[in-house]
Formats: C-alpha cells, sequence, structure tokens
C-alpha cells in the first residue's frame, strides 16, 4: 500500500490504484496520513472539516468515512477483525503504515538525509538527495481537496517545500548545476513574489546559468513591484545579487562564496518585522556600517540603548528590523532571546536559561547538555564557532546577563538592547554604543501616517503637530494615540488632542524621567476602560508568565470563563494586552509594570493574594487532571478542594492534555517559582508533582530538576516527609539520565525517608529505581534484588499495579542473568496484571520484556509478534520513545531471522522518531540501515 500526499491525494495496492470514493472521505484519509501515524480524534477530524459549524451527523460522517475506507484500503480483511491500516485509537483513529508507504515520510528521510550530507561536507551528494524529495512533489499537499485549503498542516507543509527548494537552489549553485534547479526557483518565486529572498536567490541562478539577461529582467520586475504594491526600494539580499550581475566578478562556487548553508538544523528565531516601522535612517546606516566592518575585523557586540534608559522608544523594533534586512549575510541562524532583564516581577532570566534555550534551538539532545553555566556557554560557543549567526539578546538587565550568550570567534553579529548604557560591555568587550533617542518630528509625523493614513494627517497639521509635542515623540506613546484614533475613526485628530490636554502630565514627557511620562499614557487607555477590563488589566500584574489564557484570566478575576472575554477583548481593542493566538495573551513588559503599579495602588493585599491563590489553583487542579490523563496509573495525591471563582480547563482526551501541558510549560515553570516566593508552599510541590511526567516524557530534564528542587525546599518549609521523599526521588531520575552519581545519593536519602512514614510502596518504588542504576553498571544481580525486595513490598501494601511493575522488572533482570524460564514466567504474570488492571502502557513493557526473553529462548517468531504487540500498544498511548525501542529491537530480530526488508522498515521507522528527539540512540539505528543498505548494494 502506498500513499500520496504531496499532490493530488492518491493512493496503489501494489501498481493498482485505488479508487478513494467521495471527496470528504478522501479527507479524512488524507489528514490521517499527514498525522504521521498518531491518531486523530473524531473532534479534531470533524473540526478540520466543517470549523465552527460541523451538521449534526458530523460524527457519525467520519465513522462512515473511516468504514468505507476501511474496505478499499483492505478488502481481503476478514469480517469483524480489527483493521490494521486503520485501526480506531480511543475516540479517534490512525493510519497505521510503514514509514516508505506515505511520500511525506520518504520526502523528511530524504531531507534528513542531505542534511547529514552537507554537514559531511559532501554538497553536491545532498543536492541529489534534495532533489530526488522534491521529486515527489506533484502539486500542491493534497491538492484535490479544496474544502482543506488552508488548513494549518497544508500550510505549513507548502512553506517547508519552498524552503527545501531554497535549500537546492543554493546547493546546485553552489556545485556548478543551476541549471536544473531554475524550473524549482522559478515556481517558488512565482509562488512568493514578495519574497526577496526568493526572487535573489532566481536572480543568482540565472546568472550561474549564464542567462544573464533574465537575471537582469527578473530583478527590474521585483523592483518595480516592490515600488509599486509596497513603496519600498529592493533590500540588500536583491541590491547584492543586481551587484553581482553589474560587476561580472562573482563565482557560483568557490573559496570566494559565502557558506550556502548552516549546520542543521538552522534556528531562525527573529520575530515577526514591524509592519509600521518608520525612520530611524541614521542609526540603520550606523548598523550597516558595522557590519561592513566586519568583513576586516573582528565581531562587536552591538548595544542599542536608550538616552536615560527610556522604555518604549523603539529598541526592539529597531533591532528586530534591521536584524531582518540582513538575515541573509546570517545562513548558519538567527537566534532570539527576550531576557526580560527589567521584568516587573522580577523574573529575569538568567543567563544559563538563555543558553539551554540557545542550545535547544540547535537541537542539542538534552542528554547532551552539562549542568553547569560555565559549561553550557562552552557548548553554545563550540556549536558557533566558525559559524555566521546573528545572536540578538533583547531586554538585557546588565552586561554579566550577556556576557555567557557572547560568541568566541569571529563571523557573528550580536544585537543587543537594555534600557541601561552597558557601559561596562562597551569598555570590555568592545561592545558599539548606538544611542536611540525619541523620534524627530518628521518621524513622529510618517509613523502616525502609517498607522492613520497620510490623507487623515495632512487634513489636521496641528493636531498632529500638537499630539506629537505632547507625546514627545515617545514612539510608544504616539503608537498608543495612534490605536485610539484607528479605533474612532470618526473622531477628529483635534478632538484627540483635546483629550490628551486634559488628561494632563503628557507635557511631562520631556522630563528627565521618561518612564513616569509614559504612565500618563497609559493611565489614559487605562480610565477609558469598563470596570471589569480594569480590574482584569491590574489583576494581570500578578501572571508570573509571558502569556496568558482566558481561563487563567477568568481565575485571576474569579468569573467564569465566558464572563472574561468580554474584558479581555476590550484590552485588545485598547492595545494593552495583544492576543498572540487564539486565546492566549501577551503584553509589553512596561504595561505589564504598570498594571503591577496600579493592583498596589489600588489593590489591599488580602485581594491580591487571593487572586493569586485562584491563579495556583486554576494551575494545580488543570495540570493535576492534565496529567491523570497522560498516566493514568500513575499514584497519586490528593488536592483540596479549588477556591471558589476557580475556572479550569475542559480537558477530556490525552491530545488535549498533553497540548495544554506543552502550552503552558513556560508560565507553570514561572507559576512554581511565584508560589515559592509567595509562600504557597503546597502549590508549589502539587504543581512540580504534576508536571513531571510531562517534564519527564519531553526530556526537559532541567526543568525538572529546578520545579522538584523549590518542591524539596518547599517540603523542608512545610516539614513534609512524603514531600521530600518524592522531591528527592525525581530529582535522582535527573540525575539517572545524565549518569550522575547524585542519583543513588537521592535514593538512598527518598529510602530513609519512607522507611520513616512506614510507606511501604514509597519504598518499593525507589528500589525500583535502585535497580535501574545497579543495570547501568552492569550489576544485574544487584538490580535483581532491588526488583524483588520492591515485588514483596507492593504485595504486602496491596498495590497491584506495583505488583506488575516490581513483576516485570524481575523477569527483566533474570533475563539478564541467565534465567529465561523464570524470566518467562514474571513477565507473563506481569502481563496478566496489566490487562487486568487496564494498564497500557505497563501492557506495553511487559510486552517488550517478553519479547527480550523469547529472543533468549530462541523464538524469534514469538518474539517478534510480542514486539508487534508492544509496538501497537505505545503507538495507542501515544509513548513515541519507547515506540522507537521496540522499533528498534524488533528490527533487530527480524535482520536476525533473515527478514531484511522488513528489519530495514523497522529501523526507519524507529529512526524518524530518534531523530526528532535528538536522541543518541538515532546513530546506532543508523549505523544498522548503512549496513543493510551496503548488504543490499553489494
Amino acid at each position: 500500500m502506498r500513499i500520496q500526499v504531496l499532490g493530488p491525494l492518491r493512493a496503489w495496492r501494489g501498481e493498482e490504484p485505488v479508487e478513494l470514493g467521495r471527496v470528504g472521505q478522501r479527507a479524512v484519509l488524507g489528514l490521517l496520513a499527514l498525522a504521521g501515524g498518531q491518531p486523530l480524534s473524531r473532534a479534531e477530524l470533524v473540526d478540520a472539516l466543517w470549523g465552527d459549524a460541523p451538521p449534526p451527523s458530523a460524527a457519525n460522517v467520519i465513522q462512515t468515512s473511516v468504514k468505507h475506507l476501511r474496505r478499499l484500503l483492505e478488502p481481503d480483511r476478514p469480517p469483524r477483525t480489527p483493521s490494521a491500516i486503520l485501526p480506531a485509537v480511543g475516540d479517534g483513529y490512525a493510519l497505521r503504515l510503514p514509514a516508505e508507504s506515505v511520500d511525506l515520510v520518504r520526502f523528511r528521510h530524504l531531507v534528513s538525509t542531505a542534511t547529514g550530507a552537507q554537514q559531511a561536507g559532501d554538497q553536491r551528494r545532498a543536492a541529489e538527495l534534495l532533489g530526488e524529495a522534491l521529486r515527489l512533489w506533484h502539486g500542491g499537499p493534497l491538492a484535490d481537496i479544496t474544502m482543506l485549503a488552508g488548513h494549518p498542516k497544508l500550510v505549513a507543509l507548502a512553506e517547508e517545500r519552498r524552503a527545501i527548494v531554497g535549500r537546492y537552489g543554493e546547493l546546485m549553485i553552489a556545485t556548478g548545476a543551476a541549471g536544473e534547479a531554475l524550473p524549482a526557483l522559478e515556481e517558488v518565486a512565482a509562488e512568493q513574489p514578495l519574497d526577496e529572498a526568493a526572487q535573489a536567490r532566481l536572480i543568482r541562478g540565472y546568472r550561474a546559468a549564464g542567462r544573464r539577461a533574465q537575471a537582469f529582467v527578473a530583478y527590474d520586475r521585483i523592483g518595480h513591484r516592490l515600488a509599486d504594491e509596497l513603496g519600498v526600494d529592493p533590500g540588500p539580499d536583491l541590491v547584492a545579487a543586481h551587484a553581482s550581475l553589474l560587476a561580472e566578478d562573482e563565482q557560483p562556487s568557490g573559496a570566494g562564496t559565502p557558506r550556502v548553508a548552516a549546520q542543521y538544523p538552522v534556528p531562525s528565531q527573529l520575530p515577526a518585522d514591524v509592519a509600521s516601522f518608520t525612520g530611524r535612517d541614521s542609526h540603520l546606516r550606523q548598523l550597516d556600517d558595522l557590519l561592513a566592518g566586519m568583513t576586516t575585523g573582528r565581531p562587536r557586540a552591538v548595544v542599542i540603548s536608550a538616552v536615560s534608559g527610556t522604555a518604549g522608544v523603539g529598541k526592539t523594533a529597531l533591532a528586530v528590523h534591521f536584524a531582518h534586512r540582513v538575515r541573509h549575510r546570517f545562513p548558519d541562524g538567527q537566534l532570539y532571546v527576550n531576557l526580560r532583564g527589567f521584568d516587573p516581577s522580577g523574573s529575569v532570566m538568567s543567563a544559563a536559561e538563555a543558553v539551554r534555550g540557545f542550545l535547544d534551538a540547535f537541537g542539542v539532545p538534552a542528554e547532551r547538555i552539562p549542568a553547569s553555566l560555565h559549561a553550557q556557554a562552552a557548548l553554545y560557543r563550540s556549536l558557533i564557532a566558525d559559524r555566521r549567526v546573528l545572536v540578538l539578546l533583547d531586554n538585557a538587565r546588565d552586561a554579566e546577563q550577556v556576557r555567557p550568550l557572547l560568541p568566541g570567534t569571529p563571523g557573528c553579529l550580536v544585537l543587543v538592547t537594555s534600557r541601561n548604557q552597558l557601559t561596562s560591555l562597551v569598555a570590555t568587550d568592545g561592545a558599539h554604543p548606538v544611542t536611540l533617542d525619541l523620534l524627530s518630528s518628521t518621524e513622529a509625523k510618517a509613523l502616525l501616517a502609517r498607522r492613520l493614513g497620510a490623507d487623515r494627517v495632512a487634513a489636521e497639521p496641528d493636531a498632529v503637530d500638537e499630539i506629537i509635542t505632547m507625546c514627545a515623540r515617545l514612539p510608544l506613546a504616539v503608537a498608543i494615540v495612534a490605536a485610539r484614533a484607528t479605533t474612532h475613526p470618526g473622531f477628529p485628530l483635534t478632538a484627540l488632542a483635546d483629550q490628551l490636554r486634559a488628561a494632563g502630565g503628557l507635557d511631562a514627557l520631556t522630563a528627565d524621567d521618561p518612564t513616569s511620562d509614559v504612565r500618563t499614557v497609559f493611565s489614559w487607555s487605562y480610565h477609558a476602560l469598563t470596570a471589569p477590563a480594569a480590574m482584569l488589566f491590574r489583576l494581570l500584574g500578578l501572571h508570573p508568565g509571558a502569556d496568558i489564557t482566558a481561563p487563567a484570566a477568568a481565575s485571576l478575576a474569579g468569573v467564569p470563563t465566558a464572563q472574561v472575554r468580554q474584558p479581555l477583548a476590550e484590552l485588545v481593542g485598547a492595545h494593552l494586552i495583544t492576543e498572540r493566538s487564539p486565546g492566549r495573551y501577551v503584553r509589553h513588559d512596561l504595561l505589564r509594570s504598570y498594571a503591577t503599579e496600579l493592583l498596589h495602588a489600588r489593590d489591599t493585599q488580602q485581594s491580591r493574594r487571593a487572586a493569586l491563590h485562584r491563579l495556583l489553583d486554576h494551575w494545580v487542579h488543570t495540570a493535576h487532571a492534565a496529567d491523570r490523563l497522560l498516566d493514568p496509573h500513575r499514584e497519586q495525591i490528593a488536592l483540596a478542594p479549588p477556591q471558589p471563582g476557580v475556572a479550569q480547563e475542559a480537558l477530556v482526551h490525552h491530545e488535549q492534555a498533553l497540548a495544554w501541558l506543552t502550552n503552558e510549560h513556560p508560565a507553570l515553570l514561572a507559576g512554581v517559582e511565584a508560589a515559592a516566593a509567595e509562600g504557597f508552599d503546597t502549590h508549589t510541590w502539587q504543581l512540580a508533582w504534576a508536571m513531571t511526567t510531562l517534564l519527564e516524557r519531553g526530556g526537559h530534564w532541567h526543568d525538572l530538576a529546578a520545579v522538584q528542587h523549590a518542591a524539596l525546599r518547599a517540603g523542608e518549609r512545610l516539614d513534609d516527609q512524603r514531600v521530600r521523599a518524592h522531591a528527592h526521588r525525581r530529582l535522582a531520575h535527573f540525575h539517572i539520565w545524565f549518569g550522575r552519581d547524585e542519583a543513588e545519593t537521592h535514593l538512598l536519602r527518598a529510602l530513609d525517608l519512607y522507611r520513616d512514614l512506614g510507606d511501604g510502596c514509597g519504598q518499593a518504588r525507589t528500589h525500583l529505581n535502585l535497580a535501574v542504576i545497579c543495570e547501568r553498571r552492569g550489576e544485574h544481580h544487584a538490580a535483581l534484588r532491588h526488583a524483588e525486595q520492591a515485588a514483596g513490598m507492593f504485595q504486602h501494601a496491596g498495590d497491584r499495579s506495583g505488583q506488575a511493575d516490581a513483576c516485570n522488572a524481575v523477569g527483566w533482570y533474570q533475563a539478564h542473568i541467565g534465567s529465561p524460564q523464570d524470566a518467562l514466567a514474571h513477565c507473563q504474570e506481569a502481563l496478566r496484571l496489566y490487562q487486568s488492571a487496564g494498564d497500557e502502557k505497563g501492557e506495553s513493557h511487559a510486552w517488550d520484556s517478553l519479547g527480550f526473553i523469547y529472543n533468549l529462548l530462541g523464538r524469534q517468531q514469538e518474539a517478534i509478534r510480542c514486539y508487534r504487540r508492544a509496538l501497537a500498544l505505545r503507538r495507542k498511548v501515544g509513548y513515541r520513545y519507547f515506540e522507537a525501542r521496540a522499533l528498534h529491537s524488533l528490527g533487530d530480530i527480524q535482520r536476525a531471522v533473515g527478514e531484511v526488508d522488513s528489519a530495514r522498515v523497522a529501523w526507519q521507522e524507529a529512526l524518524v522518531i530518534l531523530d526528532a528527539f535528538g536522541h543518541p540512540e538515532a546513530n546506532q539505528v543508523r549505523a544498522k540501515l548503512h549496513t543493510v543498505g551496503a548488504m543490499s548494494a553489494g
């Protein structure tokens, strides 16, 4: 069976095409194929097909479509037997096919292989592989299913193809084969007529292919289009391509050509450019001159600072705008981080957190990240050594926060924005200060004209001059006034100037402390709010995270979620917050500071603490519910009832729970910190507890350590031995992952605490963890003793879930010490216990153990059957890493019994997953695939 999604949806059984039926039926199959083997719930399918207006029979239509698709795809399947290709998974369905059966998977595998070739310096091979990948495309994704046009997955997939065409074109130019890439480059340029990078690449391709006349025509065409439609001149990339045509001195390859592409992955983290950016010509020229000097001198950090450290003067806007202008000069990546140097809550980002974010951007696996800041910074500098990377460090507190993030070798550009002068960075590190002052009157008028329209501004020149004067030409203040004018298009600007004058204080913007001046502009917007919106704006100052959801805002306000949506919409309309994505809101740090100031001035300490209590209750109860959906058989904790007015997210299935925890991950981390700082110790450890499954499953080991350290300190303040024991055990997991000796220290401390509590189950789970440490040391007899102790304790406590875990562990270690028959009996008993409890995650582990044991006994076909059972269950519950482990083991046995093609398929599927995790086991699988490939070639 083969499926094509890269173009019109097609399917083949062998060489025979399969008629897939009506469009709705085909849309269901297309969506499942795009999911890459992951299940889609019926609700997700209904939403994709009908949006906000599904028919009453939508669920039945989905079910009927799947039934018909099963008949088409599996015509030989016996009646009343489960479908192997379209199985039901939870309340939805999944498409289960070998990796090479779906062209999208093949496409991404070829791209990954090309990246490896490029990293190894084989540009020609990389170009060949990317060309092969692009030839899999036969039009837009699911091009014949118009009802899915605009679906986010299809839009993202089309953009993914355009990015690969760009890489392919650059490689073909560099290897002297530009002519072959021209059709693809022309297609992308036609699709994106205002994309200057795509147009410049096409011009370079024409020139490299000896078609200079077409190159000039292409340049003239894009130049006229930019002028007519956007009113701008060609950017630096186009200008450079044009200059090379005129000079006739640029070669498509050779020592003088900049490196085509950086090592994969290439981060591109810049925020969106500011659409209404205006002026700052002299500052842009200053930055251009600095960049030009990089070709002959060592790179310097560029510090963008405001006079007297003023906020809202446009430092970030200038830095982001310039970064977008020159990003083509830094093909190895663009990094961005908001260092939160002046966050009103005091939660300044540590240099260690920023470095870890950059390491994540370069795809460094969690287990390779060292513990100390010094070692992390050294790894970061090593990664970008001899590369051309642009680094934008936004909102820095001081030079000490910045220094660990500076590259150590030439070729990189660092832009730093800060309210401080950062004179230490200038004096010690050779940074070039770019002092950003207020807008000129001309620039301020241009900004208003961009926002309000040139005709409206020209019609009332006196009112415009007065508004600019009262705003003191501060960009943030001008933008707020412009927002007010935009929302009231019928108001004359004279009336708005009168309101500003009546509010008083705006003339103080020329005083020595510009920060307090902005407060007046904010107060003008604030006083225009209704009472509920004003109260919500103040309460948002309590939220420690970067963004907030509607239920979290409702909990702060103590009202139902439906009731908070109108105040949120009002704040969005007043530009006091921004709806970054549906239901998620962000605000400028200065607005947050102003909200916090108002909160402390107008609301009592008791009401502030009550609001924070509700927010923490919202997080604890929702996170706990989400964790229960992710792992329903995990040991549980008792929660106190939430405070009145707490809103919870309605999470009903595994996918929703995982999505919520993933999106709220940064906010929950900040919540643990805020709870600890404000003396909510119970919330501190419970929130850390509820995050454990997400953090461990996602490999967020440093975050796990941070929250469990906070939980440990909270347990010490509460004098709660159980909390401390649990925190010690989870901290041991962190150290086990990195192979550190501290793991055993934490586990022995946990064991003492559980023993003092008389908690047999806690002791037993700690013994299972100690068994893992012994196994990693090769001490399998000692591991078996710990597992046997755990089994006895679980049995005494009557904990059947624990008994199953321990029984499986005993069998696993017996197999490793040469007692496969005893091992078989224990793992079969574990399987029975898991199945009786309905624990599919545990059952998958038992099947995995049985596969290992049957292989030792020489019963390979039974081993294969066991691994397939483990694989099916792990796919169902979404344990992607363990799915890859089962595929890896399955492939090993299939290879041993001569089923080389089946082994190759299993390993390929495992590799896709392991590469996504950045797991080192991927290299083992890749080596095995290389071996069977070499055998096939021989």
